[in-house]
């Protein structure tokens, strides 16, 4: 009994198609860039940030100095570190809606004991993180152990966690001044070559080193990928895949309550009212800097430059005297954009 030989043209080539003849021809150019974005999905973004740079730069001489690019910078650090959690989750096929509620709730609880009940600066930001990690705890049961959507659960923890936020602070703002000098001192910066950077900053970008890492260099990280392509698949091959997504929920938990840090240190006070609009921003990033809505692929840096891309766009049309509705309307097209071209890029899959 003889094999038949394999078409190895379609297996080297994903993208060939047959042509009217029965033969294959090779990929187009346009193939060819969809299979580079589709391998490199940071790659679109940083594109759309050098390009986005470079218009306003030319439409507003201040856009570029340094003053104005440190000051971008500070305004995408919460934003940034929320979608380090939110990259996570959406890497698994899940989406989380109550990530400014667990953040603000953190940062309530930590303003909280330490105004309140005179707790020392690292318990307060040690209790933040509990609160933090609860609520991963919390959205992740209810997404695996009962198999509820991601949508759903967290659009209802998202008026839990607010309306505990609410009774637990009674709506009321705790200033910085009456909190310990840790609870803000994200808010502090140094001089780098002319840029203020705040310490909000380093610690963005030191949990984003931290979590580029896990993702790309451990087994956990490798599960994550998995489950997000194809969970049937990922617990065919031995995968435990309710304990990866429980593990990412609680994981973007404690990243949330770091975020809280980061904003508490930007306005200098718990609030909650503050980052209310938390919970688009961060999806916004993520989308933007191409993970995908379907799970499975996408790079966590480039959320980061997802959440630089809002903030430019936010920073130079108001430098152009735009009313802010105009900023977020232009923030709504390029998620509607980014959204589009994740849905050709996943055509290479088909």
């Amino acid at each position: 009994m003889t094999n038949e030989p394999e078409d190895t043209a379609l297996v080297d080539h994903p993208l060939e198609v047959l042509s009217d003849a029965g033969l294959t021809r090779p990929p187009s150019p346009l193939d060819r860039l969809r299979t580079l974005l589709h391998r490199y999905p940071a790659l679109s973004p940083a594109v759309v940030l050098i390009i986005s740079m470079i218009v306003f730069g030319l439409l507003n001489d201040r856009f570029l100095s340094t003053a104005n690019l440190s000051l971008v910078v500070q305004q995408v650090a919460v934003i940034g570190a929320l979608a380090i959690g939110q990259t996570l989750i959406v890497l698994t096929a899940g989406i989380d809606l109550s990530v400014g509620a667990a953040m603000i709730l953190s940062t309530l609880v930590a303003a909280g004991v330490a105004s309140d009940h005179g707790w020392p600066g690292p318990l307060a930001l040690l209790a933040a993180l509990i609160v933090g990690v609860a609520t991963g705890v919390i959205n992740g049961v209810l997404v695996t152990r009962l198999n509820l959507p991601p949508f759903i659960v967290t659009l209802g923890t998202l008026n839990v966690f607010t309306a505990v936020a609410l009774l637990y602070s009674d709506g009321a703002t705790t200033r910085g001044i009456d909190m310990p000098e840790l609870l803000t001192w994200t808010g502090k910066s140094f001089d780098v070559a002319g840029a203020q950077i705040t310490y909000g900053v380093v610690l963005m970008i030191l949990m984003y080193v931290a979590m580029a890492f896990a993702l790309s260099q451990t087994s956990w990280g490798r599960h994550v990928y998995a489950v997000g392509d194809d969970a049937e698949s990922a617990r065919l091959s031995g995968i435990h895949v309710t304990r990866v997504i429980l593990s990412v929920y609680v994981t973007a938990g404690a990243l949330f309550a770091a975020a809280g840090w980061i904003l508490m240190g930007r306005v200098n006070a718990a609030s909650p009212n503050a980052g209310v609009d938390a919970n688009l921003d961060s999806i916004t990033a993520v989308v933007i800097g191409g993970t995908s809505l379907f799970g499975g692929r996408g790079a966590l840096w480039g959320s980061l430059i997802g959440a630089l891309i809002v903030g430019v766009f936010r920073n130079g049309l108001s430098l152009a005297g735009l009313d802010v509705l105009y900023q977020t309307l232009a923030v709504g097209v390029l998620v509607i954009i980014a959204v589009s071209v994740d849905q050709w890029i996943r055509k290479v899959r088909a």
